[in-house]
């Protein structure tokens, strides 16, 4: 007999150790544990999504036959830890072993390596990709740049594909996805689904003092919920999300966004059956082309592919710092009061749903911490601690590459930086701050624009020779020397409130 674990992030049935397993002889261990709710602050409503999540996962697999060994939070017995727990219903079974799927997170990976238990490490085939199918496409490559890895998931799944050419005889529609927000959405959002009080009383008791509201709690926590909302989503949402997809309203936290990264991300969903969904409504004439494509890049492109850089890059990847920079996170980050409306608008809801799209993570709290040079490890444990759908082969090549910049070039080509004219352009955000962002400088400019020209200045000897800069450093270099000693004098003396702590 050995011992099957599965994580609360593996919650699907078609999960690798489970199929390994032997249904007649073998026991599932799934286990609530202190040590993987709180290796980071996470957010109330994320560790009460996970354990409710799992507690149906565990009754759905007792139903189908399976000897289930649970250890709930409260459990007097539990020992704290996914290897503790292992440890002790083993010795408790008999068991002759452990067999498990590869973890998405090396530190526990590691964790179960050392495990004094006889254990055998199965891939993770939920993945459209395998890390030997990544590493033959990066290897001798100078750029691992995901629009060409995206093309090959797409002749593999066959997404979209009109005999060997792209459906619509391109393969990326991004530039019709880029339209200012709306004026109204009339999309309804999320379904909301009722929740596990029990869970809701626990986690209230146990991290009443993590950052993130826990109630009201309307999360899936069930396969079955997981694909109402997808498919309520494509009916509703998808018609309108590419052209809408980066766009950001005020008090509008989802506009035409699907809201499934939870679910994918914890298994209760597989992308590759969701992708084919979205496909269908395409070719069914309910969604456009442009709208079908972003998804679908999205999910076999850029989630397959930052997996792939994750494992490649290895442990250490999250303490890289390739810009040097050491800034304390701010408060601002955590809810403290802010004059930048598109920091508050972002923050908040973040405290409220444990979401935010990729263009508020991307283009306002990511682009503020790179502009603002916050320590990138302070910026990824940040990310990691406040999302719903956050573990960390995804979370950190988003925050460490893509956003910070900090891999020296791996995922991006450039750091993605912008003044505050992007976030006015993609937003009515601007209309309600306290700073102009017409001002370029003087006591009410945008933050985004000072800090803008400051990171290029202080950068220069790294980024000058970058082709995709060098418009950027004309700029700079045509404007009067004195403007650009005033922004650079008035970006330091922002800086400097920021750190001292004062309201920004």
């Amino acid at each position: 007999m050995r011992l099957v674990l599965v994580l609360g992030d593996q919650l699907s049935l078609d999960l690798s150790a489970l199929r390994k397993a032997d249904k007649g002889s073998d026991v599932v261990v799934m286990a609530e544990v202190m040590g993987e709710a709180s290796y980071v602050p996470h957010h109330p409503k994320k560790i009460a999504f996970t354990f409710m999540a799992m507690r149906y996962f565990a009754t759905d697999l007792r139903a189908q036959g399976w000897s289930v060994a649970y250890t709930r939070l409260d459990d007097p017995e539990n020992t704290g830890t996914i290897t503790g727990e292992l440890i002790r219903r083993a010795a408790e079974k008999g068991a002759a072993g452990v067999v498990y799927t590869e973890p998405g997170e090396w530190r526990l990976i590691d964790a179960l390596a050392e495990m004094p238990l006889k254990s055998h490490c199965l891939s993770d085939t939920r993945f459209i990709a395998s890390h030997k199918e990544f590493e033959d496409w990066a290897d001798g490559r100078k750029q691992l740049r995901m629009e060409y890895f995206y093309r090959d998931m797409r002749r593999k799944t066959g997404l979209l594909m009109d005999g060997d050419k792209p459906e619509g005889g391109k393969w990326n529609y991004d530039h019709d996805n880029r339209k200012p927000a709306p004026d109204q959405v009339d999309f309804e959002g999320p379904l909301r689904f009722a929740p596990d009080e029990d869970v809701l009383v626990l986690v209230s008791e146990r991290f009443s003092g993590n950052f993130g509201d826990l109630r009201p709690f309307w999360f899936a926590t069930t396969s079955a919920q997981a694909q109402e909302q997808l498919a309520h989503w494509i009916d509703g949402g998808l018609p309108k999300f590419g052209d809408f997809q980066d766009a950001m309203l005020n008090d509008q936290p989802f506009l035409y966004h699907s809201l499934i990264s939870f679910y994918l991300n914890a298994g209760l969903l597989d992308p590759l059956a969701v992708c084919q969904q979205v496909e269908a409504a395409y070719h069914a004439g309910n969604a456009p082309l442009n709208a079908v494509e972003g998804f679908i890049r999205q999910i076999i492109g850029w989630r397959e592919y930052v997996r792939g850089i994750y494992f490649r890059e290895g442990p250490d990847y999250t303490a890289r710092n390739g810009l040097g920079h050491d800034r304390a996170l701010p408060d601002v980050y955590w809810g403290a009061p802010s004059k930048m409306n598109c920091m508050t608008q972002s923050v908040a809801q973040t405290k409220e749903h444990a979401y935010a799209h990729h263009i508020q993570r991307l283009m306002v709290t990511g682009n503020f911490a790179l502009l603002a040079g916050i320590d990138p490890a302070h910026v990824h444990e940040w990310y990691l601690a406040v999302y719903a759908d956050a573990y960390e082969w995804v979370e950190a090549p988003n925050v460490i590459g893509m956003s910070q910049f900090a891999d020296d070039g791996i995922i991006a080509s450039k750091p993605y930086i912008s003044s505050g004219n992007y976030i006015h352009k993609m937003s009515n955000y601007c209309g309600s701050c306290a700073y102009r962002v017409q001002d370029k400088t003087g006591e009410n400019a945008c933050p985004f624009n000072l800090l803008y020209w400051h990171f290029l200045d202080r950068h220069r000897a790294r980024f000058k020779s970058n082709p995709r800069m060098g418009n950027m450093y004309r700029v700079w270099d045509r404007m009067e020397e004195t403007k650009r000693e005033t922004i650079l004098r008035e970006a330091d003396q922002w800086l400097a409130k920021l750190d001292q702590g004062a309201a920004v």
